[in-house]
This record gives C-alpha cells, structure tokens and sequence, in this order.
C-alpha cells in the first residue's frame, strides 16, 4: 500500500500513456471519479464506525457488561465488513459476554443491543452515510464481499465494495461494458404502468410473438 501511495502518480501518468490520445479525456475522467469515490467511501465507513461504536458500547455499558467499551469498539470494526461482520461481531461478543459473566440474561440482552444498532446502521447510517457515496446494489455487493474474502481473506472484504466501485466507472465509460455497470449499479427503473398494459395487449393480439417474415401469411 505504501508503495502504491508512494509510485501513484508514476501509475497515473502510465495508465494514460497506454491509451491512444483520443481516450486521454475518458482516462483521466475515470481516475478522477475513482479517487472521489474511495475517498468519500472511506470518509463516511469511518463516521459509521465511530457512531456504532459509541452505540454499542452505550448500550453495554447500560447492562454492565465487561469490557463495554473494548467489545463496542471491535464490533464497530468487524461491522465494516459489509454483511458478514455484523454476524461475526455478535458472535464474538456473545461468547466474550458467556464467559466473562453468569447470568444468561446478559447474553442475550447483548445479542439485542447488536442487533437493534445493526439495525438503525442498515437502515439510516449506511444509507445516509456511506451507500450515498457509492451507488452498488445489494446483490453485487455480497457477491463481491465472498468473492474478495475467498481470494484475500479479511483484507478482500475491507476492499471488495471500493473495488467494484471503480470497476463500476470504468464500465460506465466503455460503451462495449456498459451493461455490466448497469447491472452493478442501484438505479431500478420499473416501467410505467400505462406501458405493461402496452405490452399485454400486444401480446394478447397476437403481436411480436413470430417475426413478420417468418409467417407470412399473418396466421399466429
């Protein structure tokens, strides 16, 4: 990583040498928005840590549970690992809280607490926070976090969404990939309803289900 920092703009300026001159603009647009993108994508993953942490480790300190602060912080890092951490950080947290207390109540009131500011993030931090900044569906999203763990471990999950983020720019300015950007991206739009009544009486009719040229005599 150092390395990359340090050779950054030698592997900008290499980047736009490789590409014939008409593409230059095209290159230096997709670099550009890469940067932007990673950096807000990191900016607003760091906000969304320190509030969760703070919420976690609020609410473990209301039910006294031993080291509050400590598992709230560490389950705030695990939560950055888009939809696994969450997982792995209430586990952790509960068998940290089965071991260190007796009561079984505490065990499951910390299961709550995770699970109710999984909730609040999933719902208002992340949207508002960090998916606002970098716009990947759902389903792409988990892909990638598996495909990224299964290649590089932890490391691949951190960088898995950041990554598909640039690839998203690059296919979006590549007429020939262009389809694969539509289909990481998050912008459903469903066709007007005036427009499926268009399409069932065309069907119903009889229309566009054989070619003209196929049936010419127009029987269906």
């Amino acid at each position: 990583s150092f390395l990359l920092l340090y050779y950054r703009d030698m592997i900008r300026r290499f980047l736009i040498d490789i590409c014939k001159d008409e593409h230059e603009a095209k290159v230096r647009e997709i670099l550009k928005e890469s940067r932007l993108i990673v950096q807000s994508y990191m900016v607003g993953l760091i906000i969304e840590m320190f509030i969760v942490a703070a919420m976690n480790a609020a609410g473990f300190i209301i039910i006294v549970v031993q080291y509050a602060v400590l598992l709230g912080v560490v389950a705030a890092i695990l939560n950055m690992i888009p939809y696994i951490g969450g997982i792995i950080a209430m586990g952790i947290s509960m068998v940290v809280t089965l071991t260190t207390s007796q009561n079984i109540s505490d065990i499951i009131w910390v299961g709550i607490i995770l699970t109710v500011v999984q909730f609040i993030d999933n719902n208002i931090l992340m949207p508002k926070v960090v998916s606002s900044k970098v716009k990947i569906n759902a389903l792409i999203s988990i892909l990638g976090v598996l495909i990224g763990g299964a290649l590089a471990g932890v490391s691949g999950m951190f960088l898995s969404i950041p990554g598909i983020a640039i690839l998203k720019v690059i296919f979006d300015r590549i007429d020939d990939v262009k389809p694969w950007g539509m289909l990481m991206g998050d912008e459903i739009t469903p066709p007007k309803k005036g427009d499926i009544y268009k399409q069932i009486k065309k069907i119903r009719s009889g229309k566009k289900l054989i070619p003209a040229d196929a049936n010419p005599s127009g029987k269906v």
